[in-house]
């Protein structure tokens, strides 16, 4: 028999319940995982002479039994209590199929009842979400509709139970007129009352993603707005001109990277400032009372190479996505754009991810998708993030054992280039590793999380330029380098040499 938790722990971990009894190997019940009620129990009938049998069918058990005989044991009498049969007919349960979640379900559902146990027990009027269209902030969307899916069953199921009673109480629907037993008649009525998305443009954000964004929120029902922050960002930017005299330009029109840098960051920034102000005043212009909880929408590779702006929209009260992939993150956009027929969610997971933090590109005057991709400046890309990660926290990797083990992993790159993206990665680590004791408490999902207040307690003051690991690593990718090349040489003399020809053996055979 297998019991485990069900619920919030009141910190950074959801347990899934899914509680089994098991005979012999042969799954006879199983809890359901990830459900919205507290207790779930499940029953099985089995017969003991079956357990009795298949023991007696493997030898260890009597080897184990025979060497224990000196020990001394202990009897318990039972008074009118039989463990074998009575004479009665017994029906044995019998097995099933284990149902088992993709991994792309389980990112899904975990992050959404996380957030469940969060707002009803916070009593918080719902969510604030700062959507942008990309694949993140989408995620977190999602998410949240996935958690309105399963209450809205739920309590349609059983409106007089806790489910239905918390789902009225988090809704304001306690007192509704004419209807005391009210419950949502569709997942998308209940987000309309839980999720407030805002998508705040500047000059530098596409058509693309502000398309993306409203099409989104109106697919699973939020209260969505539509913002410019220019007129935010121009103000900070003649503020600091009265002050010192200086406009800060971005670097395509000619200022240097400590100003473009300046100016991207900026625009992040004002845009979580934008974001709590609207958490706290929604409710009020909807006629509604309490707060809502600002929901942050940062992954957990950003976090580990520290691409993004200390306390931007990666900051926020809660981050359902904050230990889940990027790579894993599509999978579940895709997932959900199945399960739930939005399409425009595999238009989301098929778009380049780009902060839209620079001026964009435009063709006879038309905004065309940003040329500022993530990727490109990350100098890496996500897929290559999860290996870093998983190498760093799981594996206990410094600088060098990774290259180790990378370059064999990645056996069709040369030794330099894995020298240089694994060099790449701990200078970026060690410079932003500051940025994660500052992190939002996050759904933890993935064992690399670098949340440095609870998972992660590493120093976050590094020597940036790792010069022992480095040249170490550079003396080892030129030495196999160098191996490779005589490899290459020795191989071609060998084909070219006149015993193979004499011999006739066919180069691919070699």
């Amino acid at each position: 028999m297998y019991a485990n938790q069900r619920g919030c722990d009141g910190g950074r971990c959801y347990y899934d319940g899914g509680a089994m009894i098991v005979c012999n190997g042969q799954v006879l019940a199983q809890a359901s995982q990830f459900g919205l009620y507290d207790v779930e129990v499940v029953t099985a009938t089995v017969d003991l002479e079956d357990v009795r049998s298949y023991r007696a069918s493997i030898p260890s058990f009597g080897m184990q039994a025979e060497a224990l005989e000196h020990k001394k044991s202990t009897f318990i009498l039972c008074e009118n209590a039989r463990l074998c049969h009575t004479g009665v007919e017994s029906s044995p349960s019998e097995s099933i199929s284990l149902r088992s979640h993709l991994a792309e379900e389980e990112c899904l559902l975990g992050p959404a009842l996380w957030l469940w146990d969060y707002l009803r027990r916070s009593r918080a009027a719902g969510f604030f979400l700062p959507l942008s269209g990309g694949a993140d902030s989408s995620s977190v969307a999602i998410i949240v509709f996935a958690m309105c899916d399963m209450v809205t069953k739920a309590a349609q199921a059983d409106p007089m139970g806790n489910v239905a009673k918390d789902c009225r109480r988090v809704c304001q629907m306690e007192d509704c007129p004419g209807d005391p037993f009210w419950v949502p008649p569709r997942p998308q009525d209940m987000a309309n009352r839980l999720l407030h998305s805002v998508f705040m443009g500047t000059n530098n954000s596409s058509e693309a993603t502000r398309s993306r964004a409203q099409r989104l929120s109106t697919s699973v029902g939020a209260y969505h707005l539509s913002i410019k922050i220019d007129i935010i960002v121009e103000a900070m930017v003649k503020m600091f001109y009265m002050a010192t005299g200086h406009t800060p330009r971005y670097a395509v029109h000619g200022g240097q990277n400590s100003e473009d840098l300046a100016l991207q960051n900026i625009q992040a920034r004002l845009r979580m400032v934008t974001a709590y102000l609207f958490a706290q005043l929604l409710p009020l212009v909807r006629g509604r009372s309490g707060f809502l909880l600002v929901l942050a929408s940062a992954n957990v590779d950003e976090g580990l190479r520290g691409y993004m702006t200390k306390y931007d929209c990666s900051s926020g009260d809660l981050n359902p996505i904050g230990a889940i992939s990027k790579t894993d993150l599509k999978r579940m956009l895709l997932f959900a754009a199945k399960k739930y027929d939005m399409s425009v969610l595999e238009e989301i997971a098929g778009a380049p991810p780009t902060a839209e933090l620079r001026p964009n590109n435009t063709v006879d005057g038309v905004d065309i998708e940003h040329s500022q991709k993530d990727e490109e400046e990350m100098g890496m890309s996500y897929e290559e993030l999860s290996y870093f990660g998983r190498l760093r926290k799981l594996s206990r990797c410094g600088p060098v054992s990774m290259f180790c083990k990378l370059r064999v992993m990645w056996n069709n790159l040369a030794p330099v280039e894995v020298a240089t993206k694994v060099k790449r990665f701990f200078y970026f680590y060690s410079i932003n590793r500051h940025k994660m004791c500052t992190i939002t408490p996050a759904y933890h999902a993935e064992g690399y999380s670098p949340d440095d207040n609870r998972f992660d307690l590493r120093q976050f003051l590094y020597n940036t330029q790792w010069t022992r690991q480095f040249s170490v690593i550079d003396d080892l990718a030129k030495t196999q380098n160098q191996n490779n090349s005589l490899r290459l040489n020795s191989t071609q003399t060998f084909v070219d040499s006149p015993i193979a020809v004499r011999k006739k053996v066919p180069q691919k055979d070699l």
